[in-house]
C-alpha cells in the first residue's frame, strides 16, 4: 500500500499486482481484493490486475469483480488477464479443480464468455443456456483490459481483439523483439482501442550509487533462481543473496538474467529503460523491483520517477528515505 501510494505521489500511470498462489516470495494471491483497498488508498493513479489469470476462475465472477471496482474507483481501473496458471502443477489443480479444466487451454472462449455478460460485443444470444445472465452492476462499463504474455499466444490474441497487451521481458526476454511485432503488425481497432498499445514490464531497481543499486538488486536474482528451482522462500535479503554460495552453472543463470534489469543510479536506469522501448517500440514501461528493504523500494521508485520528470516527482525525493 505505501509503494501504491508513493507512486501516485510521484507520478506513475498505473500500479498493476499480479495473482500468484502458495508462493511466499509474492504475496499476492487475491488480486481483486488488493485493487480494492488501493484504489481506496491512492488518489489518482490507475490500479490493475497484472492480472487475473483467467483459467483460474469463472468469467461471470471475474466481470462482476471488476464493474463492481470500477464502480468504486470509476476510470481507475484495469483488467489485466493471462492464461497461466501463476503457480506451481499442484496448486493450479487445486484451483482449477480438475485435470482436464488444468490442461484446458480455451482463453479465447472465455474471454468470449466474460465479454458476452457484459455486452462488449454482444450478449448471448436469448437462445443460448446464458442468455438471461447478465454481470452486476449493470450499469457499469468493464474496465479496460490488456492481455499479459511471455510469448507470441497473447500477442496475437490481444492484437486480433483490440486490446491492450502487456509482455513480461522480466522473466522472457528471447521472445519479446517477435511478440510485440505481431502484436503491432496484426492489431485490429475495437472500440476499446484505436491505435495498438504494448507494454514492456522490466526490473529496474536506482539508488543514489551504482554499487548500491547493485547490492540491492542481488535479492532479485537469488529469488528468481529459488523460484526455478521449485523453492518457495521468502524474498531473500541483499545480506543473504551476496553470501549465498552459487555454483558456477548458478551464478551464470543469475548474471544472465540480471543482464536484462535496469539497474544504476537514476540517470543509468532512464538510459537503460529508454533504449530498452526504443528497442521494442514499447508505448509504455512498466517496472518491479523486488527490493528487500521497503523504504529502499520506496526509494527508487521515487528516483526512477524523477529521472523522468514526472510530475509530483521532484517533490518526493527531496528528503531521501533510505535505510540503514
Amino acid at each position: 500500500m505505501a509503494l501504491a501510494q508513493a507512486a501516485d505521489r510521484a507520478g506513475y500511470t498505473r500500479y498493476w499486482v499480479a495473482e500468484h498462489h502458495n508462493m511466499t516470495s509474492v504475496v499476492s494471491s487475491a488480486p481483486e481484493v488488493l485493487l480494492g483497498v488501493l484504489a481506496t488508498q491512492t488518489e489518482r493513479i490507475r490500479v490493475g490486475s497484472g492480472g487475473i489469470m483467467l483459467p483460474n476462475h469463472a468469467p461471470l465472477k471475474v466481470a462482476e469483480n471488476f464493474r463492481t471496482l470500477e464502480a468504486l474507483a470509476p476510470g481507475r481501473i484495469d483488467l489485466g488477464i493471462g492464461r497461466a496458471p501463476g503457480t506451481d502443477g499442484v496448486t493450479a489443480l487445486a484451483l482449477r479443480g480438475s485435470q482436464d479444466a488444468l490442461h484446458r487451454d480455451d482463453l479465447p472462449d472465455q474471454l468470449a464468455e466474460l465479454r458476452a455478460y457484459t455486452g462488449e460485443a454482444g450478449y448471448f444470444p436469448p437462445s443460448h443456456p446464458l442468455g438471461s445472465v447478465r454481470a452486476t452492476p449493470q450499469d457499469v462499463p468493464l474496465p479496460p483490459i490488456y492481455l499479459l504474455g511471455s510469448s507470441t499466444y497473447s500477442a496475437q490474441l490481444a492484437a486480433q481483439l483490440g486490446y491492450g497487451f502487456a509482455f513480461a521481458y522480466h522473466f522472457s526476454a528471447a521472445n519479446a523483439a517477435e511478440a510485440m511485432r505481431l502484436y503491432r503488425e496484426t492489431f485490429r481497432p475495437s472500440a476499446q482501442l484505436q491505435r495498438p498499445h504494448a507494454i514492456l514490464a522490466t526490473v529496474a531497481v536506482a539508488a543514489d550509487t551504482e554499487a548500491e543499486a547493485q547490492r540491492l538488486s542481488s535479492s532479485i536474482g537469488l529469488s528468481f533462481l529459488n523460484i526455478r528451482k521449485g523453492l518457495s522462500l521468502p524474498l531473500p535479503s541483499p545480506g543473504e543473496a551476496l553470501a549465498y554460495p552459487y555454483t558456477a552453472q548458478e551464478r551464470a543463470f543469475v548474471e544472465g538474467y540480471a543482464a536484462t534489469h535496469a539497474v544504476g543510479t537514476p540517470g543509468q536506469v532512464r538510459a537503460k529503460l529508454e533504449a530498452l522501448a526504443g528497442r521494442y517500440g514499447a508505448d509504455e514501461l512498466m517496472l518491479t523491483g523486488a527490493v528487500h528493504d521497503p523504504a529502499a523500494r520506496i526509494r527508487s521508485a521515487e528516483l526512477i520517477a524523477a529521472a523522468f520528470g514526472l510530475t509530483g516527482a521532484a517533490q518526493a525525493v527531496r528528503e531521501p528515505v533510505l535505510a540503514s
